[in-house]
């Protein structure tokens, strides 16, 4: 089950070494939509054995590689500037309106709360979009990427939205040597921000070491149980197909194409990708020190996660046309620093 499906891409898994599965992942970063399904995806033989995850780095695409981020930043790199001039992400929106928020920081404002005045890092921000729209409800915010081109793009749209957002290039691992530890209220992350970390306990203990005591996390994110499903089938069975754990490789896929409505055509294709139970993300969070204050599973998504079984409301939302209650697509998860 792919988070979001191209038009006209094909998607390639490729098990790497003693992966007895393809694991489930996303290429889903805020709010895709428009697409349309993948019509070929069938694994091919795993890379070379040297290529998974140890430190270092290397040519990507077509070549060993061997640090998951080489690839995963080249993807993002080159995609930034498509995502930023596709209608999908609402740039000029936010530059025309100075009360735009993103779809993805509405759905949620009744759970988010007051946050004016709170000093606020959004991890993994891509755009910015979502971190602008933070902006705009009273927060003090930080930005930060791994992709200095996405990076660019966010600035730019700060830019035009007259919005004081600081943005620093770091990947989320090594978040603690560019940012104040201690020194947030509030820990932001957007939909389609886990599947790229192979570890989520390094993570959570990122997110801990960020927030001042007291200060608290605020996640919506992608339902592991909707990353473990399989393509759409055609007689609308829901098919769990693909991990529903964290493990310890990734997935290997190879799509042309990108989430947005976009005319790009892209060389950097491939990315590597993973998945993380419900109870693996609330685990790692109280080990690390925080206490859980809020779980909402939702039966829908910002994206259409199952083409041709879904239905999109008003509010820009996806669930299941028959009996949206068997699936959980995202959640909302709130914790607060110990």
């Amino acid at each position: 089950m792919r988070a979001a499906t191209y038009s006209g891409a094909a998607t390639v898994a490729m098990p790497l070494p003693n992966a007895d599965k393809v694991l489930a992942a996303h290429s889903f970063a805020n709010r895709p939509s428009n697409r349309s399904p993948v019509t070929s995806r069938q694994p091919t033989s795993a890379p070379d054995a040297e290529s998974p995850l140890n430190a270092g780095g290397g040519v990507c695409d077509g070549l060993p590689v061997t640090d998951y981020r080489t690839l995963n930043r080249a993807n993002w790199d080159e995609r930034a500037p498509a995502h930023a001039a596709s209608p999908d992400y609402a740039v000029d929106r936010f530059a025309a309106d100075p009360d735009y928020l993103s779809e993805v920081v509405r759905f949620d404002l009744p759970r988010l709360g007051d946050v004016a005045g709170l000093r606020g890092v959004h991890l993994q921000c891509h755009l910015g979009t979502d971190t602008v729209s933070l902006h705009r409800l009273g927060a003090r915010m930080t930005g930060l990427d791994f992709s200095g081109a996405s990076l660019a793009q966010a600035r730019a749209l700060a830019g035009r939205a007259d919005a004081a957002v600081d943005f620093v290039e770091a990947d989320v691992y090594d978040a603690l040597d560019v940012l104040e530890p201690g020194g947030f209220d509030l820990v932001y992350t957007g939909v389609g921000a886990l599947c790229w970390l192979p570890d989520i306990r390094r993570w959570a203990g990122v997110v801990a070491a960020l927030l001042r005591p007291g200060g608290r996390l605020f996640l919506r994110e992608g339902h592991p149980m909707l990353w473990a499903l399989d393509e759409p089938h055609p007689d609308g069975r829901l098919v769990v197909e693909y991990p529903y754990f964290e493990r310890p490789e990734p997935t290997v896929w190879d799509e042309a194409g990108t989430y947005v409505s976009t005319d790009a055509t892209f060389q950097h294709n491939r990315t590597h990708e993973w998945n993380h139970g419900l109870g693996e993300v609330v685990t790692a969070l109280i080990e690390a020190g925080l206490d859980l204050t809020m779980l909402v599973e939702h039966d829908s998504a910002p994206w259409d996660a199952l083409p041709g079984q879904q239905l999109k409301d008003s509010h820009g939302e996806w669930r299941l046309a028959d009996r949206p209650w068997r699936l959980a697509q995202t959640y909302t998860l709130q914790a607060r620093r110990r």
